[in-house]
């Protein structure tokens, strides 16, 4: 456990996140073909936020000299609640948006 619980918290509720989506993916019965574009398009996007976040957070401690409001000690815990809420729909909606038609070929796997 090296890691800080914020930030243990953080994977484990993209992990949430991803069995939620990967659990309406399956209700609606696509094919390998629209499970992979769901897939790519999700991990595109949490790729996005996360490469955002780290972007912010470089900027934030360059320019903030105080100590980080705690979340639910600020004035603006309930805007933070919002925006994680629609973020965690954008997280949901975009990949599963993107699945494309079953006649569509699959996307290009990545090789490893």
């Amino acid at each position: 456990m090296y890691l800080p619980i914020e930030t243990t918290f953080a994977i484990f509720l993209g992990g949430v996140v991803r069995w939620f989506t990967d659990r309406i993916r399956d209700r609606r019965g696509y094919n390998d073909a629209q499970k992979a574009r769901v897939d790519n398009a999700g991990v595109l996007a949490a790729s996005g936020l996360i490469a955002g976040e780290a972007l912010c957070g470089l900027v934030i401690a360059a320019v903030w000299r105080g100590q980080t409001p705690q979340l639910l000690k600020s004035p603006f815990a309930i805007s933070t609640l919002i925006a994680m809420a629609v973020l965690i729909f954008i997280m949901m909606k975009f990949p599963l948006s993107n699945a494309g038609s079953p006649d569509e070929p699959a996307p290009p796997t990545a090789i490893m």
